[in-house]
């Protein structure tokens, strides 16, 4: 609030009035020119104009197709001219000898096999000389040897960006495949939307039925089987991933509620209302900073030293961790309960531990019960970069397919996994906040109750 001193001439009044709107003009251009320059120098320092051109839209573009898609691998070795068709290059989701998806033509061992990648575009695998015929270019040759490298024929022209050729590779890039050619062997990949083998492998014999068929084998007693094959896929590992789900799950509760029992007795000891001895209430103060400054992924390293990797030392992370955050605020809270709650129940004859239980937990209950419910959903998603860590969850599973570089749909998949996992506990958090807290009622509703002798009253 601005006061002025009524006894100032008109003059002197007026002027103190245009240095005080002088200063708030002045303050109102320095706080943006202050964010802008430092918006120029976070600009220059971290190098943005750098890093926008070392981005590869192209990179970008594939790592987004290969989320939603899958490539089948049709592998030549040179060596013996034995060819062999795999999901993403997989044993697991390796097609039976001598078998081939229908736009593949197999020969035998050293004759001429025929892929078909549509619209004009086809590989040939000759005995000595692999063919890739381009709709709108023409013909690339490539002859492999052990001795010579791999000879490649281009037509006539310059070489376009989509080829690649050195003295031992080969590499064409289209868009309805690639071909790579090394001395050992030639590889075509081919792209299809979806993710391919996620009910069942190539082994099962439930592979290729489609909805209808398997509904009506499920009827007739064969439910419990066609469980069992999609829950072994081999390729996309359901058993191992919900497993990992819950590990996950079970880190998050573990460390949330061991913290959540942890901190409310030493809260106690924080507080200026119920420790007399400064010392010690300072003393446990700052141990809940050292506890809550020290971040839950460096706990999780240290813990790993001393403990080893596993789910109980990520779960013992979150729990250092929210130990010293738990223990601030239901010392905030504790400091500020009614007094005369606890005095009314003092008069009744209670002992000090009945007048904790009776006239101060009833107060906190809300704020340790929000509190708890949030963090254990906050939790859950930190639970996933624990795991990481940590050697355990789903975390690890992710780790796994982003460290491999090529199953980028099992990367999708587990995001897409921890987003619903989220999700879930986010629901689950606010249905059981509603429950113990409000009574199942909602926030702000009272239901009305008839008494004995036809009066109503409200209950909240």
């Amino acid at each position: 609030m601005t006061t002025f001193d009524t006894t100032l001439t008109p003059a002197e009044l007026k002027l103190d009035i245009s240095r005080l709107f002088l200063k708030k003009r002045l303050m109102g251009f320095a706080l943006p020119a202050a964010v802008l320059v430092y918006l120029a120098y976070v600009f220059v320092a971290f190098d943005v104009l750098g890093l926008w051109e070392k981005a590869s839209l192209e990179n970008a573009r594939t790592l987004v197709s290969d989320s939603y898609s899958y490539k089948t691998h049709v592998t030549r070795d040179n060596r013996n001219g034995a060819v062999s068709v795999s999901i993403e290059g997989e044993r697991k989701g390796a097609y039976p000898d001598g078998t081939a998806p229908d736009w593949v033509a197999l020969g035998e061992a050293g004759e001429t096999t025929v892929i078909d990648l549509e619209d004009g575009h086809s590989v040939t695998f000759g005995p000595e000389t692999i063919e890739y015929a381009i709709p709108g270019y023409g013909i690339v040759r490539a002859t492999p040897s052990r001795s010579a490298g791999v000879q490649a024929e281009l037509p006539a022209g310059s070489v376009p960006e989509w080829i690649s050729v050195s003295k031992n590779r080969l590499a064409v890039k289209t868009g309805a495949g690639r071909l790579t050619v090394t001395r050992n062997r030639a590889e075509v990949f081919r792209y299809f939307a979806g993710w391919e083998l996620f009910f069942f492998t190539l082994d099962s014999p439930y592979y290729g039925m489609g909805a209808g068929e398997l509904l009506q084998r499920a009827a007739t007693g064969e439910a419990g089987a066609i469980f069992q094959e999609f829950w072994t896929n081999k390729m996309w590992r359901h058993q191992d991933v919900a497993w990992a789900i819950a590990e996950t799950l079970l880190m998050a509760f573990l460390g949330t509620i061991g913290a959540g029992i942890i901190a409310l007795p030493l809260a106690f000891a924080a507080t200026r209302n119920f420790m007399p001895f400064r010392a010690l209430r300072f003393a446990m103060r700052r141990l809940f900073d050292f506890f809550r400054g020290v971040d839950s992924l460096i706990w999780t390293v240290v813990l790993a030293r001393a403990f080893g990797p596993g789910p109980l030392t990520g779960a013992l992370a979150i729990l250092v961790t929210d130990t010293g955050t738990f223990g601030k605020i239901f010392s905030e809270a504790l400091e500020n309960v009614d007094r005369k709650q606890i005095e009314g129940v003092a008069s009744t004859g209670a002992k000090p531990l009945q007048r904790y239980r009776f006239g101060v937990i009833p107060q906190i209950t809300p704020v340790l019960l929000s509190q708890l419910l949030y963090f254990l959903e906050s939790n859950t998603r930190s639970a996933t970069i624990i795991g990481a860590i940590t050697g355990g969850g789903i975390g690890l599973l992710l780790t796994q397919a982003i460290i491999t570089q090529k199953d980028w749909e099992e990367v999708a998949y587990y995001i897409t996994l921890i987003i619903l996992m989220v999700m879930l506990m986010d629901w689950f958090s606010g249905w059981l906040r509603r429950k113990l807290i409000t009574g199942g009622s909602g926030p702000g509703k009272r239901k009305a109750v008839k008494g004995q002798e036809g009066g109503t009253f409200l209950l909240p």
